[in-house]
């Protein structure tokens, strides 16, 4: 696993937890936690380097 890739998933792990600290409602988390899906994956996109065999 790369650096960057850790970077990610530690950023992904906060996320997540501050996205549940701050729901009231199962609907709440779920919405939380796609966004925090959409966002982990928006930045892995903008940090593609374009070669398809990295991880």
């Amino acid at each position: 696993m790369t650096n960057l890739s850790k970077k990610l998933t530690a950023l992904g792990f906060v996320l997540s937890a501050l996205a549940v600290s701050a729901c009231n409602t199962v609907e709440g988390a779920g919405k939380d936690i796609q966004q925090t899906g959409q966002a982990i994956e928006e930045t892995a996109e903008e940090t593609n380097d374009g070669d398809p065999n990295t991880p």
